[in-house]
């Protein structure tokens, strides 16, 4: 088949761009189709940790998106009369990917960033105000029908990658279901344009009040964000009339510090596909999983289904490495995926009781454990890559790679894209050597004389560097 692109992707938001902007860098020709003609104006996403900002960083965008972020140093989920549940703390640190902790950003300036960027690579290419029908698998490619203004086209590439949301048109296509993990909750969302910061809340809060729970956090750029659980019985229109917001926000005493910018009324679901992958149709972000917001990972867990494929593809489309490459997708990713969605189905659970009695069992419960220092707050961890592309039974193979940063210099900086192999004798090498004592005691924990990470910066393996390097060949060659 004579393509138009090596890879088409559906969906023109942060993990359709971010894919795109990935496989550009690394010479690989991408169509990205957007069924809206501009990008959405008003905030949606909310919150991005270090690892994604350091996706963001290999895009070459992290320091535009930092620009209109901000960081608060804590995360509580407190009672009605204010006594604290949960405490996440230090998310104003650098976490290991070398990035706060956790930003809390506006998505449009986000959008605008990746897009800008992508445009600057001639591989690719970004078509607005065009919609994806239907597609047609060949043994050697796959041809999607859209629709654009000037009428039907047909595109044709090597693989096809739906990241066109939770509706994903691509996963009804290609015929792929999806698993319902049981969380179901309407919410009304209100966005605000601050006036006077003194007046807010300075960290992100979860106010575990059966008589309406809420949200309160901060967002990038001069915002800020209240949620409301629309209770059993209500009305979700009425319960988002102007009457009610401001009724909802009287408690907060903020009259005159904000004014509203945006209203919207969700269903705060927990989805996750059957497939991440049939035959030449892959799905990434919304269209393969959906998460509640309470762990703040809905759209950094679509970056990371973006750094998870755009190697492989890379490799596969660039290198002629097979296409099973593509079967680890699923498995190294749905592990780190579920365990965000239990985490944040377990703190929506927490959050969304509205029976008085439970909310008070709940809160005595909870406050002892906190008491008896049991309480399952800190830092947020997700497991690691336990199969798929990585040296099983090496020290920290599947791992997360930690990015130091050496008098504002980051290591992902001066090493590129790419696979890495860092040995302790390379370690004085010029580029190498500010990070050198970051970079030693990873060493020294892991009790090896060198580590192969892989260009999404998960860790492959340890040990020697000739068999590291021997295994990672092999590895791509078998697959």
């Amino acid at each position: 088949m004579i393509c138009d692109c090596d890879v088409l992707i559906v969906g023109g938001g942060p993990s359709g761009v971010t894919l795109g902007l990935l496989l550009a860098q690394r010479g690989i020709s991408v169509i990205v189709v957007e069924k809206e003609a501009e990008i959405y104006p008003l905030p949606r996403a909310a919150h991005l940790d270090h690892e994604i900002l350091r996706i963001l960083q290999e895009c070459g965008v992290a320091d535009a998106v930092m620009r209109t972020s901000r960081t608060t140093g804590r995360y509580d989920f407190l009672t009605a009369d204010r006594q604290i549940l949960l405490r996440f703390e230090g998310t104003d640190r650098l976490g290991p990917g070398g990035w706060p902790g956790g930003n809390m950003i506006h998505q449009p300036s986000v959008e605008q960033a990746l897009r800008s960027e992508l445009a600057r690579y001639p591989q690719a290419q970004l078509l607005t105000h065009c919609e994806f029908v239907a597609l047609d698998e060949q043994a050697d490619g796959i041809t999607a029908t859209i629709t654009t203004p000037d009428g039907e086209r047909n595109i044709r590439a090597r693989y096809l990658v739906g990241a066109d949301g939770a509706r994903s048109p691509v996963r009804h296509a290609a015929g792929i279901a999806m698993e319902d993990l049981g969380f179901e909750e309407p919410w009304l969302v209100i966005d605000t344009i601050v006036h006077d910061y003194a007046r807010l809340p300075d960290c992100n809060l979860q106010i575990c009040d059966p008589a309406r729970p809420t949200t309160c956090v901060l967002m990038g750029e001069g915002r800020h964000r209240w949620e409301f659980m629309i209770l059993p019985g209500e009305d979700p229109e009425v319960v988002a009339s102007d009457s009610s917001i401001e009724r909802l926000l009287e408690p907060w005493d903020v009259s005159g510090a904000v004014t509203l910018e945006r209203k919207a009324v969700y269903t705060f679901r927990a989805r996750i596909a059957a497939q991440w992958r049939k035959g030449r149709v892959l799905l990434a972000g919304d269209a393969a999983h959906q998460t509640p917001p309470f762990a703040g990972q809905g759209m950094g867990s679509g970056l990371r289904d973006a750094a998870n494929l755009a190697w492989k593809l890379a490799l596969i489309v660039g290198q002629n490495a097979s296409d099973t490459l593509l079967d680890s997708y699923q498995s190294e990713r749905e592990p780190n995926l579920r365990a965000m969605i239990q985490m944040a189905i377990m703190m929506g659970q927490t959050v969304c009781i509205t029976d008085p009695a439970a909310a008070e069992a709940r809160n005595q419960k909870m406050l002892a454990a906190r008491a008896a220092g049991q309480s399952p707050d800190g830092n947020i961890a997700y497991p690691p890559i336990s199969s798929g592309l990585i040296l099983a039974g090496s020290a920290g193979a599947g791992s997360y790679f930690p990015q130091p940063v050496v008098d504002g210099q980051r290591l992902d900086d001066v090493t590129g894209i790419g696979a890495w192999l860092l040995t302790r004798a390379g370690l004085d090498e010029p580029k190498i050597a500010p990070f050198r004592t970051a970079l030693e005691q990873w060493l020294d924990v892991q009790q090896a004389e060198a580590v192969l990470i892989r260009p999404d910066r998960h860790v492959f393996g340890t040990g020697n560097a000739a068999m590291l390097t021997e295994q990672w060949e092999a590895v791509l060659r078998a697959s």
